[in-house]
């Protein structure tokens, strides 16, 4: 065996685990490959959040049966196959699947791998709980950007969420090893660090908590440092100060608000009402007044009303995010809200298309206003005579390549938007 080929599905989480698993596979002496018909072996890491996402792995395993090579070897993990019916039913429906792992096990699909080459038969292995921790070398990309794990799993059990099933209960990593992660891939040349977790705003580690952690990250380095996702009933006013007073965070903030009717809240079992978020926002706004905000909705929940809908878009008139991830509720078996008196998909939609129309002229009006500030850029790529960037809050930006190089903080002066797009000029 000589390479691998990895399909990654879902969040940020999963393509970091991606990496780690490419990381296992380097480690025993086989590159990546851009083919899924040069690969040895072949790996799906999936997701489970929204049918969709399972829809396409079910779609794209059926492609992969006829595209791979004799020989090779097929495995499938992540989030979709740690339930263990789902994993003993996609086995049954491709009897091409050689591996099937859940989330509390990735890290050992070395091992599987190596088992089914010496035996060749299937394994299906699914843990019902964590039973160690163990932290690979990530075979990372060579771009700016890079991103740590804090914790794992969730305790917030949202009525339409699956993943505190998939994943587990929370479970924090220490801070001396995060911080050592940090500073190993400001050593390597990344320029952004993102911090990852199910909800970090309740990391806690001994005594710690999240905001405490973000102290030992201001290192004296130039970087810039993100996390996500950030869970708005956990989110403290010493977190808003330390974003405040902080040298490296990002003045960008993702506070997921999934919902602006009260009613609708309270079902999803999201533990705070309109009023407290909107109360954070603004805490944190006049903390931090360039701050960068974006946030997830979900469009359609079961039993959701107009009324609820028009507190909805109001909350998102009133808020003005930067940008908004919009996505159509997607009933979950195991979960409460499946249960629920569901929507008909027709409604969804066409409040879904309300919201993205909504959405997209307030983000055309906050990148209007954007013209004329300058403001600091970490560019990300230079390519074609072009370079491209973001901000300190998060907005994109294009400028020309001259003098500029990948991973290097430049002034630039916003001349000009588009829709949402900027476009700047660097200033000398």
């Amino acid at each position: 065996m000589s390479s691998f080929y990895i399909q990654t599905y879902g969040c940020q989480m999963n393509v970091h685990e991606s990496e780690k698993i490419a990381g296992i596979l380097r480690d025993r002496g086989l590159t990546a490959c851009d083919d899924v018909r040069d690969a040895d072996i072949i790996v799906f890491n999936t997701c489970c959040v929204r049918e969709t996402a399972e829809t396409r792995v079910l779609g794209h395993l059926g492609r992969i049966k006829s595209m791979k090579k004799p020989g090779a070897v097929l495995a499938v993990c992540g989030c979709m196959t740690q339930r263990r019916e789902a994993a003993e039913a996609l086995c049954k429906r491709c009897p091409f699947v050689d591996i099937a792992v859940g989330t509390f096990n990735i890290h050992m699909l070395g091992e599987y791998i190596d088992m089914f080459s010496a035996t060749g038969e299937r394994i299906i292995e699914v843990w019902d709980e964590p039973r160690e921790a163990r932290e690979g070398k990530p075979l990372r990309d060579g771009g700016v950007n890079a991103w740590v794990n804090i914790m794992y799993g969730c305790n917030n059990f949202c009525t339409y969420c699956i993943v505190p099933y998939v994943r587990g209960r929370e479970r924090c990593r220490p801070i001396d090893d995060i911080v050592r992660d940090v500073e190993e891939l400001l050593d390597s040349g990344k320029k952004q660090i993102t911090l990852l977790g199910q909800n970090v705003n309740s990391y806690k580690y001994k005594d710690k908590t999240f905001a405490d952690l973000l102290g030992y990250l201001e290192l004296d380095r130039k970087y810039r440092l993100k996390f996500m996702t950030s869970h708005p009933k956990d989110f403290s006013p010493a977190l808003a100060e330390r974003i405040a007073q902080s040298k490296v965070l990002s003045h960008n903030l993702h506070l997921p608000v999934q919902s602006g009717s009260d009613r609708i809240l309270a079902a999803m079992n999201r533990h705070y009402t309109r009023s407290d978020y909107l109360s954070k926002v603004e805490s944190v706004r006049k903390l931090v007044p360039d701050i960068g905000l974006s946030s997830d909705i979900m469009v359609g929940f079961p039993t959701e009303t107009e009324a609820d809908f028009a507190d909805t878009l109001e909350l998102v008139e009133r808020v003005e995010y930067n940008n908004l991830f919009t996505f159509i509720y997607s009933r979950r078996s195991g979960t409460p809200a499946a249960e629920m008196p569901q929507l008909d998909y027709k409604t969804k939609q066409a409040r879904i298309d309300r919201l993205i129309k909504k959405q997209f002229e307030i983000s055309k009006s906050v990148a209007d206003r954007a013209v004329g500030q300058t403001v600091e850029v970490l560019i990300a790529e230079v390519k074609d005579g072009k370079a491209f960037g973001k901000t300190e809050s998060d907005a994109a930006v294009t400028l020309g390549a001259d003098g500029v190089e990948q991973g290097e903080f430049v002034k630039v002066k916003i001349v000009s938007s588009v829709n949402a797009n900027l476009t700047g000029e660097v200033v000398k």
